[in-house]
């Protein structure tokens, strides 16, 4: 039970900082409103950064599907516990997205924009072409899964061995939180870098429940590529972890 609270909890702040700083941004009449993807990117970063110092010691602070899914690929994480931390990501990213909304409600209220609104919640392409976005999906976390693993390896090693919580420890917030920086600022601008399943999906199912004006279509054509995408590049990523692993460690 704790690892599952550890993993609402976690996923929690993840969108709350996350998403706020996209509503914190894009939305009419903050005091950051206009700011650019700098802020975006920066503010992603440290969102990751507290929701993996925070639940670190709780569950390992996964706090992303893929994450879950990579550890599990590599054999480095029961398989038993899946299903049950993607249940707590995805509820803790519809609480979080919840409260971005009554946060900024009345600023909700004055943007006319439906696309801008929405964009608070989850992502959308540049420019629509599903295979091109599925690979940048794919990409950007193949990049961040293979660094969390390698990133935490000693770690990962020594505790599923002794049968204890496994995933990033505390010292693992900064690195990985530069990790997804990096990601946001080379390889996010043409999907806008999901990069976790239960980060697009929970809030995306939020959109649709929420009633206000001037609200958007929920775009569930395209849902599938922040979803799929990202748990087939945590696959990869597996992969090449128990290449390098079995042959060069």
């Amino acid at each position: 039970m704790s690892e599952f609270l550890g993993e609402f909890l976690g996923t929690f702040i993840l969108i709350l900082l996350g998403n706020g700083t996209v509503a914190n941004v894009n939305l009419n009449q903050t005091k950051s409103h206009g700011s650019g993807w700098i802020v975006i990117t920066a503010g992603w970063a440290m969102a990751v950064f507290v929701a993996v110092l925070i639940t670190a010691d709780i569950s390992g602070a996964h706090i992303n599907p893929a994450v879950t899914l990579g550890l599990a690929f590599s054999g480095l994480f029961e398989w038993v516990k899946v299903v049950p931390f993607i249940l707590a990501q995805m509820l803790g990213a519809m609480m979080g997205a919840f409260t971005v909304y009554l946060f900024f409600k009345e600023h909700f209220s004055i943007t006319a924009t439906p696309g801008i609104k929405r964009a608070c919640f989850c992502t959308d392409p540049a420019i629509r072409n599903y295979r091109n976005n599925f690979f940048s999906e794919f990409t950007g976390t193949f990049v961040l899964i293979l660094a969390v693993l390698l990133i935490s390896l000693p770690q990962l090693q020594y505790e599923y061995l002794g049968g204890t919580k496994v995933g990033l420890g505390s010292l693992g917030a900064l690195p990985v939180a530069l990790v997804v920086f990096s990601i946001g600022l080379s390889l996010g601008g043409t999907t806008g870098y999901a990069i976790n399943p239960a980060r697009d999906l929970g809030p995306r199912i939020v959109h649709a429940l929420i009633p206000f004006k001037n609200k958007d279509d929920n775009d569930w054509k395209y849902s599938w590529i922040p979803f799929l995408g990202p748990i087939a590049g945590a696959g990869m990523a597996a992969l090449v972890y128990l290449f390098i692993h079995t042959f060069c460690v």
